[in-house]
Order: C-alpha cells, then structure tokens, then sequence
C-alpha cells in the first residue's frame, strides 16, 4: 500500500516555519521517512505511515529518555494531527566515531539505566517496530517479563503459525520457570527498549545518540543483551558500562533469556524465519 506523505504546507504550518524542498529517505521496517529543509536552513527528520498515537507514543519515550542527561536524543519538534499523521525531530547528522565512542556509550547507558523508573512498565502503551507493547505496570519483574513481553508474543505467533508448536513450548517452559531465570531482584531501570545497534548514532560531535525508542521500566539486561543481538558495539562499550554500574552475577548466562523478546518480536513482523534463533535463546536459557 502507497502511503501518502504530508502535505508540505501543513508541515510548514505545524513547523512554524516554511518547507524549501523535502525529499524521500530512509525510514527503517515500521514506518516511511523524508528530510525537509526550512526557509532558515534547518532540516528536518519527518516519520509518517503510523497513527498520531504512534507517535505521540514515541515523542513521550524520547523525552523520557532526554529527562536523563544520559544519552543524546533527537529533539521532538512537532506531532502531526489524525489527518496527516507524522512526527518531525531535529534531523541528526552523522558523523565520524571518536576512538572512545564505544567507551562514551557504555558511559551513557549506564547513567541511563541507573537514573531509573517509577516501575516495571510505563504509563502509556508504546509500540516495538510495528508490534504493541502493554506496558501497564506489575509489582515484580519476573511477572512483567512473562506476562507483558514474552507470553502475548507467543500467543500472537503461535496462533498466526509464524511459531512452531515445538519452540512455542520450549518458550512456554522458559516462562514457567521464569522467578528463577531472571536473576537477583533490582530496581527497575529507565530502557530504550530496542536498543539495537541500528538505533545508535554518532552526531557530528561525536556523542552518542538513541533513537527510535520503545521505552519502559525494566531490567537493565534487556538493553544490554539487545546491544549484543545484531552486531552491537565491540567489548569497551561493555567494560565501561560494568566500570560504571557493575552488572549481577550471572548476566552472560541471562543474555539468551533477555534475547529472547526482540528475537520473538522478529517473528511477529518478519515470519517464520527468525523462529530457529527463538528456538535456540529458549533451549540455551533452560540448559
């Protein structure tokens, strides 16, 4: 399906300021994006293809994250109404990594983590790429894990076939015995919630810089164990945020545990593909 993109005049109106060109760019697996430029010069980052709480959603996240003082984050400018549904953020131009990047992001997000959250969940329901996250909050993080991320996945896959009976059991088992697996007891910890590589930038100061979030009160190892998922940043990254706010016993063990939810949300937007990398975080976890 064409999605139709917003009407310049009514960026411009939203903006408060006049649109000089706009221009098609890349916008990733859940929504389109082009890049405007204003009359003063400024440009633009414009998401589109969602509905307005999608984006209010994310708008929210963004500066939840940005009341921190942790990471970089684009800054919200404007959210678009229910007829032209987008989200304009102050463009982020990329730029050369420091030799100390991976440092200042292991930094970072340990700051992050550590300035925490008022619970196990958040206030408002959010959205993972295109699949809905239920943030209402539970008093304990073994309970939140089981039953507000991983049980409705399986139940979303199993049901759309996406999952295989077998490895929809193996998960099925991991959340029985979830009490045990989650590790020591910890307060729950501000996450960016898809913190994968892809979702990290270096502007052109060389700060490292988080978007895209799917933000909620959580476990810190979520975040950590998404960095490792798909090609995250190299060892230094690690060593730092441990230097800064020393991780639980037993975290390497728990990363296949904490894997478990992006790769399961793979599954729902993706197919049956990524159904064997599930199938192989379950069988590690309950090894």
């Amino acid at each position: 399906m064409t999605v139709a993109t917003p009407d310049p005049q009514v960026l411009a109106f939203a903006l408060g300021v006049g649109v000089k060109t706009i221009a098609p760019t890349r916008g990733g697996d859940s929504h389109s994006a082009m890049l405007a430029t204003l009359v003063d010069g400024r440009r633009v980052f414009v998401k589109y293809g969602a509905d307005r709480a999608t984006y209010a959603a994310e708008a929210h996240g963004l500066g939840w994250l940005a009341e921190a003082g942790a990471l970089a984050t684009p800054e919200v400018l404007s959210i678009g109404d229910e007829g032209s549904p987008f989200l304009a953020l102050a463009f982020v131009a990329a730029g050369e990594e420091p030799t100390d990047f991976d440092e200042r992001l292991g930094r970072g997000l340990a700051a992050l983590h550590s300035f925490g959250a008022p619970s196990f969940g958040l206030a408002i329901a959010n959205v993972m790429g295109r699949v809905p996250q239920d943030n209402r909050p539970l008093a304990n993080w073994a309970a939140f894990y089981a039953e507000r991320r991983l049980a409705p996945l399986v139940d979303r896959t199993r049901t759309s076939g996406a999952l295989d009976p077998a490895t929809a059991r193996l998960v099925d088992q991991v959340i029985a015995r979830m009490p045990e697996l989650v590790g020591p007891d910890e307060p729950p910890a501000r996450l960016h919630g898809d913190l994968w590589s892809g979702n990290v930038m270096c502007d052109r100061s060389g700060a490292p810089t988080i978007v895209d979030p799917a933000v909620y009160g959580g476990h810190r190892e979520i975040d950590l164990a998404m960095l490792r998922l798909f090609g995250g940043p190299g060892p230094r990254c690690f060593a730092a945020y441990h230097e800064a706010f020393p991780v639980a016993e037993g975290a390497m063990r728990r990363v296949p545990l904490y894997q478990l939810y992006p790769l399961l949300i793979h599954v729902a937007m993706f197919g049956a593909g990524y159904a064997p990398s599930v199938r192989r975080a379950a069988a590690a976890v309950l090894t």
